[in-house]
């Protein structure tokens, strides 16, 4: 379980990097700028979710191998960010790989902690959605997660197929790879077809 998570997290942290570095590089920062902004993207989840379940102090800012990670992203986007643009919608690509697989670990990592199937759902969803939210804000663009789109369902789904499978009795991968899959593919969705959840509309006075 523990090597699961961490090569889960790594992988991770090393997408959202990319996804953090590259609204910086479009943002027109240094390349200090774009590393902070690629480390926050890629730590900032997982940070939330060890001070909430007590696994302190957290898991990235005590190993060394998620700051290397994430700057090797950084630089390598720093370095190849015309390559990585004509991707389509790089941001949004790697952003969604980067929520599968943060919602997943957050689920599983709570489960090993001993939470509960609503609080590990929950913190799964956290986790995922962490690091999307700290690279808007840190930016001055309003979070994806506050526009209407299918963000922190898709977490959410995905962090609550893991912890389906757990109390199922399925084996971790595969719960894994599902979970991960569902949310992947719901905010590939979203973003492809424009999926959108309802957004109120007040009356005219």
């Amino acid at each position: 379980m523990d090597t699961l998570l961490i090569a889960l997290d790594l992988l991770g942290t090393f997408v959202f990097a990319i996804s953090g570095a590259t609204v910086g590089v479009r943002n027109r920062l240094d390349l200090f700028g774009v590393l902070v902004l690629s480390f926050a993207a890629a730590t900032s989840g997982g940070i939330m979710r060890d001070l909430l379940i007590g696994a302190t102090p957290p898991v990235a800012l005590v190993n060394w191998s998620y700051l290397v990670v994430a700057c090797l992203a950084g630089l390598l986007t720093f370095r190849w960010f015309a390559d990585i643009e004509r991707l389509r919608n790089p941001v949004q690509v790697f952003d969604a790989m980067g929520l599968a697989l943060f919602a997943v670990s957050g689920a599983l990592k709570a489960i090993d902690f001993g939470l509960g199937p609503i609080a590990a759902t929950l913190l799964g969803m956290l986790t995922g959605i962490g690091g999307g939210i700290a690279r808007d804000v840190l930016v001055a663009r309003t979070p994806v997660i506050f526009q209407a789109e299918l963000y922190a369902v898709a977490a959410m789904a995905g962090a609550a197929t893991v912890v389906a499978g757990h109390w199922l009795g399925w084996p971790a991968m595969p719960a894994v790879a599902v979970g991960a899959a569902l949310c992947f593919g719901l905010r590939y969705m979203a973003i492809r077809h424009g999926w959108r959840l309802p957004v109120a509309q007040p009356r005219d006075s």
